[in-house]
């Protein structure tokens, strides 16, 4: 019966939650590592999910960097 109903309300309010669980977190590190410190480990979870998406794509890595670093430290 509990199962039942958290797969219930899961369904009904999967983004509220998860929303809240987001910014719950997102409040916590602040709080723990400062605003700036914060903001850097978000910019950097972020790379690395889209590396990986396009890694997962079969994307070949060295398009990837190719395309993330500067003129000069590509080479083919």
């Amino acid at each position: 019966m509990k199962t039942e109903l958290l797969t219930e309300i899961w369904q009904h309010h999967s983004g509220k939650i998860t929303g809240m669980s987001i910014g719950l977190l997102m409040g916590i590190f602040i709080l723990v590592f400062g605003f700036f410190n914060t903001i850097f480990v978000m910019l950097c979870v972020m790379a690395g999910y889209i590396v990986g998406k396009r890694i997962d794509e079969k994307e070949d890595i060295m398009d990837i960097l190719g395309r993330l670093l500067p003129p000069g430290y590509h080479r083919q």
